[in-house]
């Protein structure tokens, strides 16, 4: 890739000089911004102890009151088939109501099962999705309505938008699994539309994808798909999973019946089933951060309970959305101080069940600017400094959720790969200690043409994919674009340079066959 100005564009009028650096128009030496590395990120694990931020004597009465919750109170499980395994369970049923009651004994002998870690298997082998430990993950925006971008503006998601995301961010390298329904492709027909969402992921990236968390075609079409991808039946899919779905309860305490099928038929399968309560702290859970807590962990226990009924072992992850709203409107509010703490929180009783946990890098803002940065940023580092496993949101996500934003993604994809630099390992032999390099420099003096910063000068530092370090009068001749003008041509750029990944052409064929097949089925079903 050639040489670029801060924006990502060619700069014919910057001559390089012999030592490297360049020179703007009046001869003074400005840094180069070379060519950013898209190398895809490797495997993160985060090297220090998590933040805790409750007492153990708070952990284990949040927990006493989730367990009361599901005993005393209950969840609404709208699914005839859920409501027949938790009483086969010993679980207390009323089908008039619809009310679950799981006594303590149910759930914890059914969490015995989870699995503390597990991987899923992506086409790359070296990009398996280990979930787990000390490991973090980061995966796009999901489930956005509308696509923004600087040029097009704000309108309804479609296919092309779908594509696009997947190729920019399978360019950009900064994703650990490829997300579900990065938005919602609405030129396509609601019944077979996941069909093309499942093929776009397989045709433009190589790492983990997740399938549409409502409705048991859905799933099942996605067991189907994954299978030809790898070459494989679904029963060997339970032997290496290859799928996740993020799915939700429709707080407080009800879980639809097409959210339990799809639940069930991929828990059933052994795949990931995520279980994310949509507990808005004053709206759909209490206002207060601990009864938040009580009744999201409530809701997580008895979907993960049902998916070790279905099938002990199935991975299963907690995933945690708490946030607050804003009490004058009624508006989420994302990447708040209660979202950190809650965030916090939701990841130190994950590691107290023993099971992997799922938060999210979020913000409210309605547009690509410092507050949708500032409360990423938030969202992001309570994440992994929690120890959360799979950061959801993490590229991409606007307007709490409403937009999938190209710019914005790119605006994550700096503090993404930022954060993987900032997790390497140190390095500390006695070359790096440079106690050597000091000595050879005199007091007052320079390390600039050092042996030791030659040695290194070229690979020494994260190089920037966004950020521009011009000076100002350098910035200003340039045009003077802020960071979010920049993104729109750094996201063109990705998405341009493309190449789709290896794929088997018997497979593509296989799978273009399924969906035809399939998509005519759905839409004779539906009409």
């Amino acid at each position: 890739m050639s040489v670029t100005s801060g924006d990502g564009q060619p700069a014919p009028s910057e001559a390089a000089a012999p030592s490297g650096r360049r020179r703007d128009r009046g001869g003074r030496a400005t840094r180069s911004a070379g060519a950013p590395d898209f190398t895809p990120i490797p495997r993160l694990r985060v090297p220090w102890a998590p933040l805790d931020i409750l007492s153990a004597e708070q952990i284990e009465r949040v927990l006493d009151g989730a367990y009361r919750v599901l005993a005393e109170t209950g969840l609404e499980i709208r699914s005839p088939e859920a409501r027949t395994i938790y009483a086969r369970a010993g679980a207390l049923v009323d089908d008039e109501t619809q009310i679950v009651r799981l006594g303590r004994d149910i759930v914890e002998a059914a969490l015995a099962h989870a699995p503390a870690e597990f991987v899923l298997h992506a086409r790359d082998p070296a990009r398996h999705l280990h979930v787990g430990g000390n490991t973090v993950n980061f995966g796009p925006v999901n489930g956005a309505p509308n696509i923004t971008d600087r040029e097009g503006g704000r309108r309804y998601g479609d296919i092309a938008a779908f594509r696009d995301i997947l190729k920019i961010t399978h360019r950009l390298g900064i994703l650990h699994w490829q997300g579900g329904i990065v938005v919602e492709p609405t030129d396509r027909p609601v019944p077979s539309r996941h069909l093309d969402c499942y093929l776009a992921h397989v045709e433009c990236s190589d790492i983990v994808w997740a399938a549409r968390g409502v409705g048991r075609p859905q799933a099942e079409d996605a067991l189907a798909m994954s299978a030809i991808e790898h070459g494989c039946s679904i029963d060997d899919l339970a032997l290496r999973p290859t799928l996740m779905t993020v799915t939700n309860v429709n707080s407080p305490r009800r879980v639809d019946e097409e959210i339990l099928a799809s639940i069930m038929t991929l828990a059933a399968a052994g795949q990931c089933v995520v279980i994310t309560p949509f507990t808005l702290m004053g709206a759909m859970a209490p206002v207060t951060l601990a009864g938040a807590l009580v009744q999201q962990t409530a809701e997580q226990l008895a979907v993960v309970a049902l998916c070790q009924l279905v099938r002990p072992g199935a991975p299963t992850v907690l995933g945690g959305f708490t946030s607050n709203v804003d009490m004058r409107t009624g508006s989420p509010a994302f990447g708040t101080p209660e979202y950190v703490r809650a965030c916090l929180a939701t990841a130190q009783l994950g590691r107290r069940l023993r099971l992997p946990v799922r938060t999210s890098a979020v913000n409210a803002s309605p547009a690509v600017d410092a507050q949708s940065t500032y409360e990423t940023f938030f969202s992001l580092q309570a994440a992994i400094l929690s120890h959360s496993h799979l950061i959801n949101h993490a590229a991409g996500w606007l307007e709490g959720g409403l937009a999938a934003s190209m710019e914005k993604i790119v605006v994550d994809a700096e503090m993404l790969r930022g954060w993987a630099e900032i997790l390497k390992p140190l390095a500390f032999s006695d070359d790096e200690l440079a106690v050597d390099a000091i000595a050879g420099v005199p007091a007052g003096g320079h390390f600039f043409g050092a042996a030791h910063t030659l040695a290194r000068y070229e690979t020494a530092f994260y190089r920037p994919l966004l950020s521009d370090w011009s000076n100002y009068e350098n910035w200003r001749d340039a045009g003077a674009r802020d960071a979010t003008v920049r993104a729109t041509d750094i996201w063109k750029r990705a998405r341009d340079e493309w190449v789709a990944p290896p794929l088997d052409p018997a497979i593509r064929e296989a799978l273009a066959a399924y969906v035809a097949r399939r998509r005519e089925e759905l839409e004779r079903t539906a009409a």
